[in-house]
């Protein structure tokens, strides 16, 4: 538990104090954020705003993940390495995208297929490794099983495992990208749900089956230091939000969105509750949800009729309520209000489940 404190608070802090160092160096090199064409008007105010700030996320989440070992000599796990690797894979990808569109001027960075590769060769190496590292009770990181609340079903083997880790964790990653979209509102949502891991890293600790074997223990390699993972990206994630608050600072740049959503995927393989995650992360799926309805009527109309039809004002989900003349800080507040409806959805099931086992 000192372990999760300690981490939380450093993360923090070095987000805090850091950003705005971030905030002047990226200024003065002009790394701005390009902004859309196409996008809401109200958004060409924005324009120039320093992006990137993600890396700051990602430094400050691996820096207090290491301190606050070391501060309480708690040894490092490879659940919570894997976890941070992924996360740190995803934030390159990120960078790259981010850098093309500083350095082109323009908001199309990466083509939609690099970037999915990069995100499939990153979530791929971290699906076959999370099956690897067995501990001393012969417990690895993941199984090849789907899990809810806990794994369930028979195996389904390697390859269709690692495939369904990498639509997973390109579906997160791709979903946190496609929620921010204004100050703060996907930060201060992906706060939330890494609050409810920290919850259920310690309710698997101390309901572990290498502790007491009964019939509601959770057979999860490391659940403690996930818990830590996730405590210090939230705590990085708050000293972040700060700066990133309505009217933000600086922007978290694909570096953060593809980061975070890659740290909840992997906090999910890991604690084994995958489709958990679904409703835990249920603003995200909202908003993604919204973009494919959005595309598959108008193309599928257009085709029927020649014209297309458009379910929403614009997508994602938050532009349509922004061209509905919604205030910025009313969506970006109703909609962690949303995510925290979600959550605690989740968190019920979750443990209603462990009542009734």
């Amino acid at each position: 538990m000192k372990t999760i404190i300690v981490t939380g608070a450093v993360s923090l802090l070095i987000a805090l104090f850091g950003t705005p160092l971030a905030i002047r160096v990226l200024r003065s090199r002009g790394y701005g954020q390009p902004i859309r064409v196409e996008g809401p008007k109200s958004h060409e105010v924005k324009r120039g705003t320093p992006t990137m700030g993600g890396a700051i996320i990602v430094i400050a989440s691996l820096v207090g993940y290491l301190v606050g070992h070391a501060a309480t000599s708690d040894p490092m796990t490879t659940s919570g390495v894997l976890v941070l690797g992924l996360m740190t894979g995803l934030g390159v990808v990120g960078f790259v995208d981010d850098f093309i569109k500083i350095f082109r001027q323009t908001n199309l960075g990466l083509r939609s297929g690099a970037k999915l590769a990069g995100q499939a060769v990153v979530g791929a190496v971290f699906a076959l490794e999370v099956l690897q590292h067995p501990d001393g009770y012969d417990i690895t990181p993941a199984d090849p099983h789907l899990s809810f609340l806990r794994d369930f079903g028979p195996a389904i083997g390697t390859l269709p495992f690692v495939v369904w880790i990498v639509i997973l964790i390109a579906g997160f990653s791709n979903g946190v990208n496609l929620t921010d979209g204004m100050d703060g509102l996907a930060t201060g949502a992906t706060v939330e749900v890494l609050a409810a891991y920290v919850l259920i890293g310690i309710w698997e600790e101390r309901n572990d089956c290498t502790i007491g074997l009964t019939q509601v223990c959770y057979q999860i390699r490391d659940p403690l230091d996930l818990a830590v993972v996730a405590s210090a990206v939230l705590g990085a994630c708050v000293g972040f939000l700060w700066w990133n608050a309505p009217p933000a600072k600086i922007f978290m740049g694909d570096t953060g969105s593809l980061a975070l959503g890659g740290v909840l995927a992997g906090l999910a393989v890991c604690t084994k509750t995958q489709l958990l995650l679904l409703i835990l992360g249920g603003l995200f799926v909202i908003t993604t949800a919204s973009v494919i309805i959005q595309v598959g009527v108008f193309k599928a109309t257009k085709v029927r009729t020649g014209h297309g039809i458009r379910v929403f004002k614009m997508s994602p989900l938050h532009n349509h309520f922004d061209l509905m003349g919604w205030a910025e800080t009313t969506i970006v507040i109703r909609f962690w209000l949303i995510s925290a409806l979600c959550i605690g959805l989740g968190l019920g099931i979750f443990y209603a489940a462990w009542l009734q086992t």
